[in-house]
């Protein structure tokens, strides 16, 4: 089966976790930027992993203007953010980005990636900030996220993990082998 991997990546966590699941899935890998209609209709499957940014999957709009291009093809997504995802609830990021027709045909993973306040651009910054502000603000106790958050502002930090990557990998290669048989 040939499987395609892109990712949309702005700081990089998103890029690795791609490179590891092309590498191990010996597939082609690729910035969603330069994914083509064409490269999602010679694909088997595909693998596309989105850095989250503001409620945004990034580089997830590309692969859903072609969505028609992968029709009973296998699909996996992966977000990429800094919340842990064993204690997140990403129902709204998907509804946000993802429409109703397609939410059941895509399995959706959610990996944990890093920061580095030094590295990010004015924008980025300004969002961290005002974020930071938002949960000092909040009156009542914070959620774990937001404790965390508030623990990680400023540093340079990442949760990024090869295995964590594994489940993806397993289910590619599920994929793989049940349309072998």
């Amino acid at each position: 089966m040939k499987t395609l991997v892109a990712y949309g990546s702005k700081y990089g966590t998103t890029e690795q976790y791609a490179s590891w699941i092309a590498q191990a899935l010996d597939a082609r890998c690729l910035s969603a930027r330069a994914l083509k209609r064409d490269d999602l209709l010679a694909c088997d499957a595909l693998v596309i992993g989105g850095g989250l940014y503001a409620g945004g999957i990034r580089g997830m709009k590309r692969v859903i203007d072609a969505f028609d291009a992968l029709e009973g093809k296998p699909v996996a997504v992966f977000t990429v953010g800094l919340a842990n995802p064993d204690e997140t609830d990403y129902a709204r990021i998907i509804q946000k980005n993802v429409p109703d027709a397609l939410r059941d045909r895509i399995r959706f993973f959610h990996l944990r990636g890093g920061i580095d306040y030094k590295r990010l651009g004015p924008v980025h910054k300004v969002m961290m900030a005002m974020m930071k502000c938002m949960i000092e603000r909040q009156k009542g106790e914070r959620s774990e996220e937001d404790r965390q958050f508030l623990a990680l502002y400023g540093q340079a930090v990442t949760f990024v993990s090869q295995e964590t990557a594994r489940p993806i990998v397993d289910f590619i290669r599920t994929c793989e082998s049940e349309t072998t048989v």
